[in-house]
């Protein structure tokens, strides 16, 4: 009887030890072919994860180790525009990796990884966003004339568009990228959805702006067949390797 409780308790461990892992390391599911593009999403990178949604701060240690799976495998670096525009190669797997908001540290700490490693990168604006350490435009500028850098909107404020009244979503995505050109001295083709919100109405607004493409919150890997409803492949700070590769390979590692 003692043997038999033993064993209940053994299979009860089990069972809960196995469902965490299948949450936290989806590999149930399917792998997403690689002929579609991977779109990554981050925000800062920095050593210090702060006290203000710390799961958003990768450290240049996981970033760089991330970056180093992507020149392992094979993946072609590109920027946003660069995708849309079809510029990829038909023999590699494209990869996109993007920034939102535009803190100081994608400068001082994942620009030098950039160059390490020639990666792309596509970071999305927001000049008026409180809060936050932002790029300055001498930054932004030899970002931008490296080449390896392109720079998007992403609204004014970082307001939620599809809360926001029609002449206000419309200024603060038109302004955005007028700000965004007026730093940089060329277009500003692409655009992200501030907290991924948005509705018909204002992806109309931003493809009227002139942007050629948008990213989402949303999470998965697929073909791009609405460029202004992008999907992106969500890094935290807490994403480890395995669980990167399960994400590039699958589109999500958890539940």
């Amino acid at each position: 009887m003692i043997l038999n409780m033993i064993l209940a308790i053994w299979l009860i461990i089990a069972t809960f030890g196995f469902i965490y892992l299948a949450a936290h390391y989806n590999f149930w599911r399917l792998k997403v072919s690689n002929d579609y593009p991977r779109i990554l999403m981050y925000h800062s990178i920095n050593h210090n994860p702060g006290i203000s949604h710390p799961d958003l701060v990768v450290t240049p240690a996981n970033f760089k180790a991330q970056l180093q799976y992507l020149k392992k495998n094979h993946y072609q670096f590109l920027t946003v525009s660069e995708l849309i525009t079809g510029q990829q190669a038909s023999y590699l797997t494209p990869v996109a990796l993007t920034f939102d908001d535009g803190f100081a540290d994608n400068y001082t700490l994942m620009f030098p990884l950039l160059r390490e490693f020639n990666a792309k990168a596509t970071i999305f604006l927001c000049p008026d966003m409180p809060k936050i350490n932002k790029l300055t435009n001498q930054q932004i500028q030899e970002m931008q004339a490296s080449g390896l850098v392109e720079f998007g909107a992403h609204t004014m404020t970082h307001l939620n568009l599809a809360l926001a009244s029609d002449d206000i979503a419309q200024n603060e995505i038109m302004q955005s990228k007028q700000h965004v050109e007026s730093i940089t001295g060329v277009t500003c083709n692409s655009f992200a959805y501030p907290y991924g919100r948005l509705n018909e109405r204002t992806a109309n607004y931003v493809k009227n702006a002139g942007f050629l493409c948008a990213v989402t919150v949303k999470k998965g890997i697929e073909a791009l067949t609405d460029p202004y409803m992008i999907k992106r492949i969500s890094v935290l700070g807490k994403t480890n390797i395995v669980q990167f590769h399960i994400a590039m390979t699958r589109g999500r590692y958890r539940v």
